[in-house]
């Protein structure tokens, strides 16, 4: 039986407010953080959509945008944490790299710095939402991550033109898979809190 996973990004934080590098550091939720992700509870709970099991990651920001969504009990896992970016961390973003224009990431970049690479933060993410879904009785699974952890996962299944059609990576946003014999497979993209940009 095809299973499903809907894999959220936290909601704002002051961080990406400030417009700060925001990895493996972190920082509470906005007050419209707070207010989108309880927008999203009502809106799956209106829509009927139910989980039977719920994860996050171990940062506060992932923690708290799941506990405004749903109140059932969850699991906090490392393996679902945002991208570190070494000494960057808390830095202003115009510090960020450009992207590997063979990657369309940042590559490397971070590793030099004390960080990770695209790659690892990939192989990380692949390895925890395979072991989520492989688990008995995980036929819907809400996982509350983060963007660049969410955007290496979503390398591994689609290119990056695919990606830049079919995904908006705004906070609070819902990227919705099915899952069989260890394949996810894309199926778009719940952007359920109107965009500001």
């Amino acid at each position: 039986m095809t299973q499903e996973l809907y894999l959220m990004r936290h909601g704002e934080t002051l961080f990406n407010h400030l417009h700060r590098i925001q990895g493996a550091s972190d920082s509470p939720l906005t007050t419209k953080g707070i207010k989108d992700a309880k927008t999203v509870g009502q809106y799956l709970r209106h829509q009927q959509i139910t989980f039977d099991h719920a994860y996050a990651s171990t940062q506060e920001r992932a923690c708290d945008t799941l506990e405004y969504i749903t109140s059932q009990p969850y699991q906090r896992l490392k393996g679902l944490k945002e991208w570190n970016f070494g000494v960057f961390e808390g830095q202003s973003e115009i510090l960020n790299p450009q992207n590997d224009p063979q990657r369309h990431s940042y590559g490397d970049f971070f590793v030099q710095y004390g960080g990770e690479s695209d790659l690892q933060v990939q192989e990380r993410m692949v390895r925890t939402l395979t072991e989520i879904m492989e688990q008995p009785h995980h036929q819907r699974v809400l996982v509350v991550s983060h963007g660049g952890a969410c955007f290496m996962f979503l390398r591994n299944w689609l290119t990056w033109q695919e990606i830049k059609q079919r995904v908006k990576f705004s906070n609070c946003c819902i990227l919705k898979f099915t899952y069989r014999q260890q394949r996810f497979d894309f199926e778009g993209t719940l952007n359920i809190i109107p965009s500001t940009n």
